[in-house]
């Protein structure tokens, strides 16, 4: 381009080169990851009584992370009507409909990328 800066031409055509060198390692990073997967099911599908285990396993933990955010949201909840309480009387009402239109927007996005 005329009036363009040579360094600002290289800079930009290094960065691009730097793009398609991040692509080509994550690339290489998801093809070592599949093999490794490959290799874990084999070992997996030779052993039913390893392979049942592990599933149990999984689903526990699964389990876990689901009662661990429903924990989350119930200490959120604690901390919001603890919020609430600390602030006066004559702002309780205005900021308890705020935060209830707060916490309706982020449900509903919530809700969006789960449907």
């Amino acid at each position: 381009m005329p009036g363009e800066d040579l360094v600002d031409t290289v800079l930009r055509g290094t960065r691009s080169f730097t793009k398609t060198e991040d692509l080509l390692l994550d690339a290489i990073q998801d093809l070592v990851k599949d093999e490794i997967k490959s290799y874990i099911r084999k070992k997996l599908d030779s052993n039913p009584k390893l392979k049942e285990e592990f599933r149990q396993a999984v689903e526990e933990l699964m389990e876990a992370k689901l009662r661990e955010g429903y924990a989350l949201l119930k200490i959120g909840k604690a901390s919001a009507k603890l919020g609430l309480d600390l602030v006066p009387p004559h702002l309780r009402g205005e900021l308890a409909k705020e935060f209830a239109a707060i916490f309706e927007k982020e449900l509903a996005g919530i809700i969006e990328k789960v449907g």
